[in-house]
């Protein structure tokens, strides 16, 4: 087991009692964890901020809330959990008989022992969510319910952190941040992007990498909204989530379907031999659903292992943290380093001597792979940069096409730019 994926598990466990949601207490708390592994700099954008077709909704927040029997007992405790409350109920403080309770109350009938995660974000309700064998064994009769709950005039936050690249143009890593005690969905995610920010910082990147941690759907909005006169610096983008469970790796494309970010990530899926799946852009999803819309049309992928609604503990208390492992999140990171390896190192070449094979022995390229294992291999790899050095070509089409790894193409265009054959 890595290092990193256990350290990633317990920034998981660490943040999952938390009770985030798009505004409020919550996702302050977990920016300030993520904070002291990664500088962050936080925005608050006010409720009534006009953000594309949306406005910034009121901020909720939420100190208590419980269904307690008439001896005083929680049959339902939100300290306990904090999906056992509805996201951003209003307050209530009542006495009613549990006939009346129950339109209030959601379960999963088909996983009895499974608290459901529900939300009522645009429209003002009330309820509790709780396992279906708990509300089975609950008797007629009258119960206490109160929600200590506030919904005011407040703030959206949200947080970005920068790996300064050798350029200026960007690649944006997004994960939302407003998803309750949910461990795969999406706190995997945030663990990922935490630690792939500290390893591109380790090493001085090509593109200048932007982290954002984001509520879902309206924080993307809420930064694209923000960040419109500069969304042309935006070469590439990555989705992160459901980055912890055991299932094999899949990649959502851009709604282009042909981005740099689809061709490297399929090509990197590829070559690594992981079991994975690789599906067209729907316009439902993750943030690459507001990033992809036709405005904005960015090349941004969505990555996963299983997908949203495509295992049974998605968006229950199931999905905690034994649900996900050490090992999947730190395949997940590692595929990530592999894949914004490739980003950053393709380049397109010109062959200065493109008038027939140019002598490399002479140059002592040949003999410079005399003591490599894959030395027939490097060798393919310089004539097929020379072939496709014509302007037009990516080291990734020479990849492609080849079927050579990356890295040795890469290595092969250092080698052929060093005896001054092709350049950038």
């Amino acid at each position: 087991m890595s290092t990193a994926g256990e350290e990633m598990h317990a920034l998981v466990e660490r943040l999952y009692p938390l009770c985030r949601s798009i505004t409020g207490d919550g996702v302050r708390a977990t920016l300030a964890v993520v904070d002291e592994y990664i500088p962050l700099r936080v925005h608050e954008v006010p409720t009534g901020t006009q953000v594309l077709d949306w406005t910034v909704p009121q901020e909720w927040n939420i100190r208590d809330a419980y269904i307690a029997d008439t001896a005083g007992n929680r049959v339902v405790d939100f300290a306990a959990s904090s999906l056992h409350v509805l996201g951003y109920s209003v307050p209530v403080s009542a006495t009613m008989p549990l006939a009346e309770l129950r339109g209030h109350l959601h379960t999963l009938p088909d996983h009895p022992a499974w608290v459901p995660y529900r939300t009522s974000y645009y429209k003002p309700e009330w309820g509790f969510c709780l396992a279906q064998e708990t509300l089975d064994a609950l008797p007629d009769g009258d119960y206490e319910v109160r929600i200590d709950s506030t919904l005011a005039d407040g703030h959206l936050t949200y947080a970005e952190h920068v790996v300064p690249g050798q350029v200026a143009d960007e690649v944006i890593v997004s994960c939302h941040v407003c998803h309750p005690s949910l461990a795969n969905d999406n706190l995997a995610g945030i663990a990922v992007a935490t630690f792939l920010a500290r390893a591109l910082a380790e090493r001085k990147p090509y593109h200048t990498y932007r982290f954002l941690f984001a509520p879902g759907t309206i924080g993307a909005i809420t930064w694209l909204a923000r960040n419109a006169e500069r969304i042309d610096r935006v070469k590439h983008g990555l989705v992160l989530a459901c980055a912890g469970d055991p299932g094999r790796l899949t990649y959502k494309q851009s709604r282009r379907g042909d981005a740099e970010i689809d061709r490297v990530m399929r090509h990197v899926l590829r070559a690594s031999e992981r079991p994975h799946r690789v599906t067209e852009f729907t316009p439902y999803g993750y943030d690459e659903r507001q990033f992809c819309s036709p405005g904005f049309d960015l090349g941004v992928g969505s990555l996963s292992r299983t997908p949203y609604a495509g295992y049974p503990e998605y968006h229950t208390s199931a999905d905690n943290p034994d649900f996900v492992t050490p090992e999947a999140m730190a395949d997940t990171l590692a595929l990530c380093r592999e894949a914004f390896a490739v980003l950053d190192g393709n380049r397109r070449y010109v062959n200065l001597s493109p008038y027939g094979e140019p002598q490399l022995g002479r140059r002592g390229l040949y003999d410079s792979l005399g003591g490599r294992s894959d030395a027939k291999q490097a060798q393919m790899a310089m004539l097929w940069v020379l072939s496709l050095a014509d302007g037009e070509h990516s080291l990734l089409d020479v990849a492609d096409r080849s079927g050579l790894p990356f890295d040795t193409v890469a290595a092969a265009a250092d080698a052929l730019c060093s005896a001054e054959l092709i350049k950038a």
